[in-house]
């Protein structure tokens, strides 16, 4: 029992750990509008400077996605606490937009080292037969961190001083605190190699995959859009449209979009694989729908209703293909075709982000933003009509 209860603990700590580097990913989002009024940058900029993070996180999971399986989880989650810290720090010495791209891309350098080496430590510190248990604690850090991320810049920006420094003091400390925890903790990978043999990871894609790999790549795609878009104009939306100033407001709204998530990817036991990739669309293709409602009309309560269908869905298509994808891939080449997974889900975060940036100069933010939800409403109807005639297995 006492090993048990140690067990859980260090799991709990690990997650801690993971929870506080993903929430640094996010943090500067409810604070876009400020820095545009520093910074004097459009919109087409604020979705760039978002943009940046997916190619840093893509550029890691290609070149050192398995590093942690050579190395050790420690020594990579503790350069992933590096890279967030440095990315704090260039907030912090801000005198323009250089140093929001650098601190963007080190953001994306962490979570690209965060993403597969984190989930599988806490994974590994979770006592023997509590793999379901150390899944959920894995799950509820990574999209738990992200959400928390706004909601605290959004609260300290609006009830605190010094709206662009104090979050990232804040963060600054937080991962000083994780680093002494991460170093308590013990190493989970016995069989230790140099760096030297570590090679990047190609995208591969086995034969027996593809049939699977098609529509769980578009819905991951479409959902991972729908978070990048909601997440980089939405504090936008919500100042010009809607006349909603409140930072603390504008972080809460991008929080339940990642909150959500969290509970649909959770759904996916009880709603089971064969299911959740279906439903996780048509979720999506509601949450497409009420942001649509929400830009057309300029309503809040359209928009809070969009980031918990939105989010749900998300969260439920995503675990559902990394679940029907991971079944259907032969031992050997697991790794390979998740990572491919991952780099179309985070591609769905760079390239749609920038479209709409791109738009929103010609033809406002609502046009843009109508445009988007058109375009990824034809995928995700694809993707869906495709499992409706030709379903995933239903094994776990």
């Amino acid at each position: 029992m006492d090993g048990d209860r140690r067990g859980w603990r260090a799991c709990l700590l690990g997650g801690a750990v993971f929870a506080v580097c993903m929430a640094g990913t996010t943090l500067p989002t409810p604070l876009y509008p400020l820095y545009q009024e520093k910074f004097a940058f459009s919109e087409l900029t604020v979705t760039i400077v978002y943009a940046v993070y997916a190619f840093g996180v893509i550029g890691v999971l290609l070149l050192m996605g398995n590093a942690s399986d050579a190395v050790g989880r420690r020594p990579v989650l503790l350069w992933g606490l590096g890279f967030a810290a440095a990315s704090a720090v260039c907030f912090l010495c801000a005198t323009g937009l250089g140093w929001l791209y650098a601190g963007r891309l080190l953001s994306g350098l962490s979570a690209g080292l965060f993403t597969g080496a984190a989930t599988a430590y806490v994974m590994e510190l979770a006592p023997s037969g509590g793999a379901s248990r150390a899944t959920f604690v894995a799950t509820a850090a990574n999209m738990g961190g992200l959400g928390c991320g706004p909601l605290l810049a959004g609260v300290l920006a609006q009830y605190a001083a010094w709206p662009l420094y104090l979050p990232f003091v804040v963060h600054l400390a937080l991962v000083a605190g994780s680093a002494a925890v991460l170093v308590r903790l013990a190493e989970t990978v016995r069989d230790l190699r140099p760096l030297s043999t570590v090679r990047p990871q190609r995208p591969s894609l086995p034969a027996q995959v593809r049939s699977v790999f098609a529509p769980a790549a578009i819905a991951a795609f479409a959902g991972f859009a729908l978070f990048g878009v909601f997440t980089s104009v939405s504090p936008a939306f919500l100042a010009k449209s809607l006349d909603v100033d409140n930072h603390a407001v504008s972080g809460l709204v991008v929080a339940l979009a990642f909150f959500a998530s969290t509970g649909g990817q959770l759904a996916v036991g009880p709603v089971g694989v064969g299911r959740s990739l279906p439903v996780g669309c048509a979720a999506l293709l509601a949450g497409l729908a009420l942001l649509a409602g929400a830009l057309r009309w300029d309503l809040m309560s359209l928009l809070v209703l969009s980031a918990l269908m939105g989010g749900g869905g998300q969260g439920l298509a995503f675990r559902g293909a990394l679940s029907a994808v991971a079944e259907a891939s032969p031992a050997g080449s697991r790794a390979a075709v998740i990572s491919t997974l991952f780099v179309v889900a985070y591609t769905g975060i760079s390239v749609p982000v920038i479209a709409v940036g791109v738009l929103t100069g010609p033809i406002g933010l609502e046009g843009a933003g109508l445009v988007f939800i058109a375009c990824m409403a034809v995928l995700v109807s694809t993707a869906a009509v495709y499992l409706l005639r030709r379903p995933v297995p239903a094994r776990t």
